[in-house]
């Protein structure tokens, strides 16, 4: 296969990004035709990557910076499930706001190309330019609203990004000067053989790198852009960010430790840290929330304590031996089911918003009396949120849970735990206001047909993942394995 063909999931999404562009122009009068045009795209991507699904060995294109894999496959199909499932959630939002609508659709397409490419970068040059096609889109798309709110979110968001971006290039900068190369196996390599000199510069830059994909992947002391972010960017793009920025922070971080570094420099240097990022993250996320009014804001800060969680999967990966598969399985899964919580969440919000016109929890009294199926999704999503079996959240924990107590960290485990309960008080919460409280008005409503779709589709793979785990939890740890196989 030539380079083209391997990267033809990524190349199809961008031709329909450039074909949302085309229609605008060419038939305006045709513009309800362009979310299609997008989930057309993501069809497309889907059914290229198909072929790879059954494959052990791996194809790299363009000097080895980019590769296809096991891995890279499965984090294709998680990313345009995300596009697919915001494209039909913003279907009736981008209506009413009535711009822009190509433009829309093509930033969101380019943004998971980027995320798409980031999953099979084995080249610190091809990560960047990677982190940054899908990095812009979402500067743009954050600050996408009207209102004041929504220009707040959008700028800042690009200046704490910039700031990111510019911290991580110094980390690759003396990544290269450690190493003399910016490919993955090539700097394992130089690791492994580097011994204790210049140990202090390597040290240095992995922890600028990490830092830099800390800010994406909303870890504590990274996570001050999170909450304004989410309650002031418009709702479908606040769930992009919270599943597929993270998402694929944690795609790249996972193959750099698991190619660039291996277990043995991990295991060294790296394991207490990402233990105690995990559980800083954890608490702090768990403890704001509990104070929130506003949903969004709410979950923001439940998105930095999910980030802890898969942080316990990360602190795995420090460690060599069979736990190194089984905490980048456990973070691959998290994701996934991640994935279809949180938007199953956010696109329900997305639903009342636009009925009541209000994120006020308080807001949300009698919900179940006047949209049973919104209230009983929404619910749905917090206990698995929540990790309350039979839901993807309880099997996404009791996974990275258990790849630590493997790994020799019950005390990790435990404190995952404790934050857990610390969840179920704010997450239950709002099903008690649901379900309990009085509304204030009686009128009943139904979401639109698309939001319906997308919520039908994530309630689906929530209790799916919960009652049938194992062939997601097969395929994320043939996924570990195929890094190892690169490696």
């Amino acid at each position: 296969m030539n380079g083209i063909d391997l990267v033809g999931p990524q190349f199809a999404v961008l031709i329909a990004a450039g074909l949302a562009l085309v229609v605008d122009a060419v038939l305006p009068r045709q513009r309800r035709l362009i979310p299609f045009v997008a989930l057309a795209g993501l069809a497309l991507s889907v059914a290229w990557s198909i072929s790879w699904v059954a494959r052990d060995d791996y194809q790299t294109a363009f000097g080895g910076t980019l590769v296809l894999d096991r891995y890279a496959v499965f984090f294709y199909f998680v990313f345009a499930g995300i596009a697919a499932a915001v494209v039909l959630a913003s279907i009736e939002w981008v209506e009413r706001a009535g711009r822009g609508q190509a433009e829309y659709y093509a930033l969101v397409l380019a943004s998971t190309a980027g995320f798409m490419f980031l999953a099979s970068s084995r080249d610190l040059i091809s990560i960047f330019i990677a982190l940054e096609l899908s990095s812009i889109p979402q500067y743009i798309l954050a600050g996408w609203g009207k209102d004041e709110r929504s220009s707040e979110a959008g700028l800042k968001y690009l200046l704490l990004g910039a700031i990111a971006s510019a911290v991580l290039l110094y980390g690759m900068a003396l990544l290269y000067g450690f190493t003399r190369t910016t490919e993955l196996g090539g700097i394992a390599d130089a690791v492994a053989a580097g011994g204790d000199a210049n140990r202090s510069l390597l040290i240095l830059a992995v922890a600028l790198v990490i830092a830099g994909f800390g800010f994406k992947m909303a870890v504590v002391p990274f996570q001050m852009w999170v909450p304004d972010v989410y309650q002031g960017a418009p709702t479908p793009v606040a769930a992009y960010l919270s599943v597929g920025s993270k998402g694929a922070a944690f795609a790249v971080v996972t193959r750099l430790f698991f190619e660039g570094l291996g277990p043995g420099v991990a295991s060294d240097d790296w394991s207490m840290i990402f233990a105690v990022v995990a559980a800083v993250s954890m608490t702090f996320g768990n403890v704001m929330a509990i104070a929130q009014t506003d949903i969004k804001r709410l979950l923001g800060y439940s998105s930095i304590a999910q980030a802890g969680n898969i942080m316990v999967g990360l602190a795995a990966i420090s460690v060599a031996g069979e736990e190194f598969v089984l905490g980048a399985s456990g973070v691959i899964f998290f994701v996934a089911a991640y994935a279809f919580t949180n938007l199953g969440a956010f696109i329900a919000v997305i639903a009342i918003s636009q009925r009541i016109g209000s994120d006020r929890i308080a807001d949300y009294a009698g919900m179940w009396k006047r949209s049973p199926a919104l209230a009983g999704v929404l619910a749905l999503c917090l206990v698995s949120l929540t990790g309350i079996p039979p839901t993807a959240g309880f099997w996404a924990k009791l996974y990275v849970f258990n790849s630590a107590i493997r790994a020799d960290m019950a005390w990790l485990v435990i404190i995952g735990v404790l934050n857990s309960l610390v969840s179920a008080y704010y997450y239950l919460g709002i099903a008690k206001t649901m379900f309990v409280a009085q509304p204030a008005e009686e009128a009943t409503f139904r979401p639109p047909l698309t939001l319906s779709i997308s919520l039908g589709v994530a309630a689906a793979g929530v209790l799916a993942l919960g009652l049938i785990p194992g062939p997601v939890l097969s395929a994320a740890h043939d996924a570990a394995e195929t890094l190892a196989l690169v490696y």
